[in-house]
């Protein structure tokens, strides 16, 4: 069998993280797997048994400036406090990050050109333009925020048709939609990106932060699928087993983000699902397998699996289905 990935530890560049909050200041938290040291570049964090927004921070714009994904808020500085070798800290103590007996999930990415993530900030004109990016590769997946001001999380997805204006938001329930002031009609290419005249990507002298990703082969995944509308739903193949995975509905408005993951609880059928659209807490209806080339959908709900509605995904890996010497990895 042929070499399938560059990337035999996906742990290298993403990791996910489980705890439970104590309430203290001054807390490190360290991964716990037994893979390669990772010190992260982002970490996204969600209460898991409680209610509380989502916090997302980066070194780019500095570790503890949080701005929340199911929010339109800006930018405000609390939580964590620095980022280490293999995990991060928590300065200061709050319900989003640590409360006190409330679980919690930490999604953490390490920025790399080699696996395909790169942070951007910038300063809007109010004029259409472009901004660089460091991927060397045509992102397949990017997001949007104001971090000076209030607004939306703008994505732009390569199963869009950036021609026709096509966008989505992560923070809201919306289907996609099309405006020219968000990528200004122009699909991204191996250096740039483009944003319109809007405030949510480009108002004058606000300030941005862009979230960019490309597909590594075995690593990284980002594609769409066609829900059937039974329980035995839809196969979607990723080239790995997947260690996290993000999914839209965006031909029909009305139906939250998901994200899944290897840890809640991490086998099938109970895939936990959190909503980055929302401040829920953990839903553990049933909704698909993890498997060791990519997930099934496994319901007949909207949300993930309406017959002949069109859904997006994220997705990384645990493991290469295939690693770069030829050898297949395990079923889950």
């Amino acid at each position: 069998m042929a070499a399938y990935t560059t990337i035999d530890d996906p742990s290298a560049y993403f990791k996910v993280q489980l705890y439970t909050g104590d309430g203290n200041d001054s807390r490190t938290i360290t991964f716990d797997d037994t893979d390669t040291d990772m010190q992260p570049d982002m970490v996204w964090i969600k209460e898991r048994s409680s209610t509380s927004s989502h916090y997302l921070t980066d070194s780019v714009r500095g570790i503890g400036k949080k701005l929340e994904p199911d929010g339109a808020g800006a930018e405000s500085t609390e939580g964590l406090s620095a980022v280490t070798s293999d995990g991060f800290t928590i300065g200061t103590s709050t319900n989003q990050v640590n409360q006190d007996t409330i679980t919690h999930v930490a999604w953490c990415w390490k920025e790399s050109a080699d696996a395909g993530f790169d942070i951007v900030t910038y300063t809007g004109t109010g004029s259409a333009k472009t901004e660089s990016h460091s991927l060397s590769a045509v992102p397949h997946f990017f997001v949007i925020k104001s971090r000076s001001d209030s607004g939306d999380w703008n994505v732009g997805h390569q199963a869009f048709t950036y021609s026709s204006n096509d966008y989505i938001m992560l923070s809201s329930t919306a289907a996609l939609d099309q405006q020219s002031y968000v990528f200004n009609g122009t699909a991204p290419t191996s250096s740039v990106f483009s944003v319109g005249t809007g405030n949510d990507v480009n108002g004058s002298s606000r300030t941005y932060v862009a979230y960019l990703w490309t597909e590594k082969q075995g690593f990284s995944k980002f594609g769409s699928y066609t829900g059937n509308g039974n329980a035995d739903g839809t196969f979607v193949y990723t080239g790995f087993k997947p260690a996290w995975i993000l999914i839209k509905r965006t031909s029909t408005a009305g139906n939250d983000w998901g994200i899944f993951d290897n840890k809640r609880l991490g086998y099938n059928v109970d895939n936990e699902e959190l909503r980055p659209s929302a401040n829920d807490a953990e839903q553990t209806d049933d909704r698909l397998d993890i498997l060791s080339n990519g997930f099934k959908i496994r319901l007949a709900g909207a949300g993930f699996n309406a017959n002949g509605d069109t859904f997006i995904y994220m997705a990384f890996a645990e493991a290469p289905f295939v690693n770069s010497k030829g050898v297949p990895n395990n079923a889950r």
